[in-house]
């Protein structure tokens, strides 16, 4: 072992792996003040896309703006990168608005980079992190490659698809995290032997990417962008030499919808038995909500074609992303299913599709910070969680840096609840639930819509990103101004009445407000949330008052070593659940799957009478 006694190799904490997880957690640990170094296999790849270069989506875009509005960086470089930009689902109703943005892959990528390399606090360093060092019991630092023990105060590690991670394209699988890069192999090991943690396989893909030149667009629909828009909340921060959030906007390119042919259906029919999840070759679980080609045609027998959305990967690249023909089928079928798409008669695939196998953690082993419970100083974030999607990563990651840096410091956790963010719907859900294949965000998930919308994500979580100094001085001054105006010009409507009806009630009647007889020059923005607030604040005032009544149960701490072998009454299958995930509030208790009301009101006479 190469053992370093000075500052080189001393660190508060470490962060493994520089992904989209791995980049929000080494900048919030950086932001706090710790000395954090990120590692990661490959500087040239850090926040990669290997899938779709698009950030947001359904529920996704909401993700990106709360990790805007707790000081985070994915929204902020979306904003300066992106070459379209939607809103999704506007004909319904604002709970369920998400935005999407088509990004640069290449230019979304090396500014991240530069934001890292920037960042006061923070080293990047290459190397593949293969082992762990304990003492007592406690994880105090990590071995490289290299055979370098390098120390810290905690650990966050974020590797992505990288642990083990397998290739398959048809009958030929290969060792690789994703196309082009090597796997990790050695850190699985002693997260098992020494850790204890349980740990499965789960899958994940990606379509072939076809150079647009060689595309019949005049075959397809095409599709501009809805809108302009942004998804950071603050546009006034120098990021670094050549990078400012102030930038013009990137050349806005066009999306294009095909549709797939009876053909295309056929091809995959007859070359069902080559394909590695139905060849019994591939083992991992992959998710329902984004299947494989040859899983649609499988499970949607009666569907004969398929719509596609035919999507841009940048301005400095003429490579075209192929949305929703995901396949693991071997090149020669590839070819054949590509070419019977109308529009890619000679398609040429500058890059095959594949699936990628790799190992996760189950994550009902973590707490709410997203700490390792039977391990001090270790916390894990994004993909090695069971997770799937860039967003669903960095929220995680966002989160664990800083609650690694907060332990670090000896200060209070921070944990985002069910009622204040996706974000903690989506960690909430993550250890109380059982994990069978890669979790993906929907609104459907939580039971807070219409207060979790995708345009107040500032309002309920920067207060909170203020109370643990993850935000600047500028971005606190900034964003107060915008809710000290808010706040007067909501008591001003409703305080101003004409013919017998306040402003705010009309605006409840649905009432545009440039239609008042008395509206002010206000931002698209401000006016947009003062109209919802207004046309839904019964539904709201709902929401709240369920809110309030689920507090209570939060309110009501379990002790870590509570002795649940011992309560009468419960039946084993919620014993073993609860002795599984080691709830730590009653609230938590009563969201495990299995566990009924009557055993939350057994389990609370328990905590009461102890």
């Amino acid at each position: 072992m190469v053992i370093m006694t000075d500052l080189i190799n001393k660190y508060d904490v470490i962060v493994v792996g520089a992904g989209h997880a791995g980049c929000e957690a080494a900048l919030a640990s950086a932001r706090l003040g710790c000395r954090t170094m990120v590692a990661t296999m490959n500087v040239e790849h850090i926040a990669q896309m290997p899938c779709n270069p698009a950030i947001g989506g359904i529920a996704k875009g909401q993700v990106v703006r709360e990790i805007d509005a707790l000081g985070g960086a994915m929204g902020e470089n979306t904003d300066a990168t992106a070459i379209q930009f939607r809103m999704l689902n506007q004909t319904k109703g604002p709970a369920v608005w998400s935005p999407r943005a088509q990004c640069d892959k290449t230019l979304y990528q090396y500014r991240m980079k530069n934001i890292l390399e920037h960042q006061d606090n923070l080293e990047i360093r290459q190397m593949e992190v293969v082992d762990l060092i304990l003492e007592d019991g406690k994880l105090i630092g990590v071995v490289n490659q290299f055979d370098e023990q390098i120390f810290a105060k905690a650990v966050v590690i974020c590797s992505g698809t990288f642990l083990n991670g397998r290739l398959h394209y048809g009958e030929k699988n290969f060792s690789g995290g994703r196309a082009g890069d090597l796997s990790a192999d050695a850190l699985t090991s002693p997260l098992v032997t020494k850790i204890g943690l349980k740990v499965g396989r789960l899958k994940t893909g990606t379509p072939a990417r076809i150079l647009g030149k060689s595309i019949d667009f005049t075959k397809l629909q095409k599709q501009e962008g809805e809108m302009s828009g942004l998804f950071s909340f603050h546009h006034e921060q120098q990021v670094g030499p050549g990078f400012k959030t102030t930038t013009e906007p990137l050349p806005q390119l066009p999306c294009y919808i095909g549709r797939t042919s009876v053909e295309t259906r056929d091809v995959v029919q007859e070359n069902i038995h080559r394909a590695p999840m139905y060849s019994g070759v591939l083992e991992g679980v992959g998710a329902r909500y984004c299947p494989s080609f040859e899983d649609k045609v499988v499970r949607f027998a009666h569907h004969e074609t398929h719509q596609l959305f035919v999507e841009p990967e940048g301005i400095t690249t003429d490579e075209y992303y192929i949305n929703g023909i995901s396949t693991s089928l071997p090149v020669d079928v590839q070819w054949k299913m590509i070419r019977s798409v109308a529009g890619f008669e000679n398609a040429v695939m500058s890059r095959y599709a594949y699936a990628v196998e790799y190992d996760f953690i189950f994550p009902h082993q973590l707490g709410a910070t997203l700490a390792v419970q039977t391990c001090q100083n270790l916390f894990l974030a994004g993909q090695i969680n069971g997770t799937s999607g860039y967003e669903e990563a960095a929220g995680q990651g966002l989160i664990a840096g800083a609650n690694a840096a907060l332990m670090v410091q000896g200060k209070d956790p921070l944990v985002i609840r069910r009622d204040q963010g996706y974000i903690g719907v989506m960690i909430d859900d993550l250890i109380t639930k059982d994990i069978i294949e890669p979790y993906r965000l929907f609104t459907s998930r939580s039971e807070y819509r219409l207060t979790l919308r995708q345009d107040n994500a500032d309002l309920r979580l920067t207060p909170l990103a203020r109370q643990f100094n993850l935000i600047t001085d500028a971005r606190w001054e900034s964003f107060s101004k915008y809710t000290e105006s808010l706040d007067v010009e909501k008591e001003r409507l409703r305080s101003t009445r004409s013919g017998g009806k306040s402003y705010w009630e009309r605006l409840r009647q649905q009432v545009p407000y440039r239609e008042l007889p008395e509206p002010l020059e206000l931002s698209d923005r401000l006016i947009q949330h003062i109209e919802i607030e207004a046309k839904y604040e019964g539904y709201i005032k709902r929401e709240r008052e369920l809110v309030k009544s689920m507090s209570q149960l939060e309110q009501w701490r379990i002790p870590i070593d509570f002795d649940y072998a011992s309560m009468k009454g419960l039946k084993n299958e919620s014993r073993a659940k609860l002795l599984t995930v080691k709830p730590e509030t009653l609230a938590q208790a009563s969201r495990i799957d299995g566990v009924t009301p009557a055993e939350i009101s057994l389990l609370q006479v328990y905590i009461k009478r102890n």
